[in-house]
């Protein structure tokens, strides 16, 4: 009957037990530092801030006057076209700060001085509270999660999966 109970207890803590944002950041090692999404807030209207999302992501909601960069057509050329000093503070965010940690770390190898990747990424902004907006410039409770998988970082606001 031990043996049972333990085997069920093993079962939801595995099938139910949610990860949080802090213990998935802890295993990547980025070289571009973190800035906290009540820092963004304060800072975002004297920085670029980009996306890091696909698409498909972005439309559903982003933050306010994000610059959609996107992740797997990432194009670093492109980007130095609409931002030519590598002086200006770029704040890169995804989802939950993997992606977007990468490409913070290609934008300080190409030499931008100020590059920054937003903690816990979308996700943590909308948890914090803070408003995201759709194509319209209006806010929204969306948020694109991607998947089930990546959808436990996410504890406020409406999961989109499509």
């Amino acid at each position: 009957m031990k043996i049972l109970i333990l085997f069920f207890m093993t079962l939801s803590w595995s099938t139910y037990g949610q990860k949080s944002i802090d213990e998935l950041m802890a295993g990547y090692n980025f070289k571009a530092p973190f800035i906290s999404a009540k820092s963004l807030y304060k800072v975002q209207t004297t920085s670029v801030v980009l996306d890091a999302r696909e698409k498909q992501e972005y439309q559903v909601s982003k933050i306010e006057n994000a610059l959609h960069i996107g992740y797997k057509n990432f194009d670093l050329n492109e980007l130095r076209d609409l931002i030519s000093d590598k002086n200006t503070t770029l704040i890169v965010y995804c989802s939950v700060g993997v992606r977007s940690g990468k490409i913070a770390e290609q934008l300080i190898a190409y030499g931008y001085t100020s590059v920054y990747n937003l903690y816990g990424g979308i996700f943590d902004w909308v948890n914090k509270g803070y408003p995201v907006y759709d194509d319209n410039k209006k806010t929204t409770e969306k948020v694109h999660v991607f998947s089930k998988k990546w959808g436990v970082y996410l504890s406020k606001g409406k999961k989109v999966y499509e």
